[in-house]
């Protein structure tokens, strides 16, 4: 039975811990402003369409080298 109890307590502890931590980050962390998201979308998309091109480029080198 002490076990149980124990487990528990361990389970109880790391529940509190990570809603802690949780609720802290969540405190300290702004909703970005219209402009940051849009810098955010186009270096995000702008960056899949970059190893897009690269992943393609290796596509066109390996079909025409090992046809």
């Amino acid at each position: 039975m002490e076990e149980k109890i124990s487990t528990l307590e361990r389970v109880k502890h790391k529940l509190k811990t990570w809603y802690n931590e949780y609720k802290r980050i969540l405190t300290v962390t702004k909703k970005p402003t219209k402009e940051e998201f849009l810098a955010i979308v186009k270096i995000s998309g702008l960056g899949i369409l970059a190893i897009g091109m690269v992943g393609f480029i290796i596509q066109m080198i390996n079909l025409t080298l090992f046809k």
